[in-house]
């Protein structure tokens, strides 16, 4: 025998060595795998038979690797919301259990990416690289867990920090009519986190595909995706997707706020959210209650928005700040799920289509507006100059409408009309365009102060540029003291009124 032949012989016989040692030795590990049978798919569900042992919420694939969760379970079939296109699926179909609840990857790759509610990329850079997954559905913290809301969330808008302030772990309602500006609070908010160490998490709920590219164009045009993460449940994906999107989007959150970041959620809108929940309970023949809602409408909101909270110091001392959306129709504040939301949330923020079709943008109702935490955790500066100015802009607007049945005036109502046209004239404010603290404080003082009382409606606008110009180049001093949260004394207000004084000096007065 040559000595190759010998060679492969010695291979051999040591290759089938192994193979009967493995064979005599291995032990096959057998495991039971349940597999049910599709009897029937509808818009967005699924009735299935065959998984006795299935639980709630248990994640089970469908053929196609299509994604289901399980919502109903009744003694001869189990409900499930189905997550992805149904379109392939029939009557007959397999579908396997994976023993696992839904869960969404988490971690710092995410910011900057769009995604679905799964965590599939939606914005072509490739698969989204994690090292963890959470359930998207989690216990809220305990109340020990939690700490009192102390620092500010700054909005950039003048008519929010000074008369609706935000604390950092506070929820803060938005609602309005449709095309009332509620998004564009929201998307001013985000782009005036910069450089603030704020973390914001985007959920669009049942939106239009083209509103939501608008949004994100606008998030990159302003450097704002940086530091952001956008989660999508459009409105033509299945009504499952969108019901799971604002959980899911949360638990990406949470793994920010337990890291000891602070963290913003937007949620726009749950009004499709709370559509979609009625859908599905409908099709799996839940019973219906007020409005056709589930009973536990109620429920699926208020655990949603209890997650959000801010954490006291020994579990990392982050905050999660929700500010959740609804639509109103004509007006109604006191519809069924809206009046839910506002007993969920620490205040709101109502936005006036009567207001929008004025001109005053942004269209917020101070009167019908309020938030039940941010005024502790607002700055003192605030305190000092707009402590007072909510309750008399309140009166001004009554006082505007009782005055168009009267044509005669005395001299302290006129001049009261008067100052309050030039306060609403500087709470107005164009989108995109978020004003510092400091700046914010030096308008807002000029007005109250009685620095624009003698010029014209129209060059309110031009006066207020020139003073917030003024002071951020006359007084970087004081505004390094009003940006750090330090009382300012009287000395300061008066610099602050001087330079004011001396900025407009150039602007036309009004006419006599």
């Amino acid at each position: 025998m040559s000595q190759d032949n010998q060679v492969l012989q010695t291979v051999l016989d040591n290759t089938f060595t192994t193979f009967d040692r493995v064979l005599t030795t291995q032990k096959p590990d057998l495991k039971s795998q349940e597999i049910g049978i599709v009897k029937f798919i509808g818009q967005g569900i699924a009735r299935v038979a065959g998984l006795p042992a299935v639980k709630s919420e248990e994640v089970v694939q469908f053929r196609g690797n299509g994604m289901g969760m399980v919502f109903n379970l009744d003694p001869d079939e189990v409900g499930i919301i189905l997550l992805d296109k149904s379109e392939h699926l029939k009557a007959g179909c397999e579908v396997r259990r994976t023993g696992r609840v839904l869960d969404v990857p988490v971690g710092k790759t995410l910011l900057g990416r769009v995604v679905d509610p799964l965590g599939r990329p939606l914005d072509n850079r490739g698969s989204v690289r994690v090292s963890q997954r959470r359930a998207a559905e989690r216990e809220a913290p305990g109340i020990m867990d939690r700490a009192p809301v102390t620092v500010p969330l700054q909005t950039g808008l003048k008519v929010v920090d000074a008369l609706i302030p935000i604390g950092r772990g506070q929820r803060e309602l938005i609602l309005g009519d449709r095309a009332s500006g509620k998004s564009a609070i929201a998307l001013d908010t985000i782009i005036n986190q910069k450089d603030k160490d704020v973390l914001c998490v985007y959920c669009a709920i049942g939106q239009r595909s083209s509103s939501v590219a608008k949004l994100i164009a606008d998030l990159q045009k302003y450097g704002a995706m940086d530091y952001s993460l956008v989660v999508v449940a459009a409105g033509e994906e299945p009504p499952g997707l969108q019901f799971i999107a604002p959980y899911a989007a949360t638990a990406m959150a949470e793994y920010f706020m337990e890291q000891g970041r602070d963290v913003l959620i937007i949620y726009d809108d749950l009004t499709a959210h709370a559509r979609a929940y009625r859908e599905l309970s409908l099709l799996l023949r839940r019973p219906p209650g007020r409005e056709a809602f589930p009973g536990d409408i109620f429920y699926i909101h208020s655990r949603l928005l209890e997650r959000s909270t801010h954490l006291n110091a020994e579990k990392g001392g982050g905050s999660l700040t929700a500010l959740p959306m609804i639509d109103t129709e004509s007006q109604h504040i006191s519809a069924y799920i809206p009046t839910n939301l506002i007993s969920i949330t620490d205040g709101q923020i109502y936005l006036s289509p009567t207001l929008f079709q004025k001109g005053v943008i942004p269209a917020v109702d101070v009167g019908k507006s309020v938030s039940r935490v941010g005024g502790k955790t607002q700055l003192p500066a605030y305190r000092a100059v707009a402590g007072d100015l909510r309750l008399s802009y309140s009166q001004f607007e009554e006082l505007e409408v009782f005055s168009r049945f009267g044509t005669r005036l005395d001299e302290a109502t006129r001049k009261t009309l008067e100052r309050g046209r030039r306060v609403r004239e500087v709470l107005k404010q164009n989108q995109y365009e978020p004003m510092p603290v400091a700046e914010q404080i030096a308008v807002l003082l000029a007005v109250t102060s009685g620095v624009f009382d003698d010029l014209a409606i129209e060059n309110i606008a031009a006066a207020e540029k020139a003073v917030a110009k003024a002071v951020t180049e006359q007084l970087p001093q004081v505004c390094k003291s009003i940006q750090s949260g330090e009382k300012l004394n009287e000395a300061d207000f008066t610099a602050i009124v001087n330079v004011a004084k001396n900025a407009i000096v150039n602007i036309t007065p009004l006419a006599l």
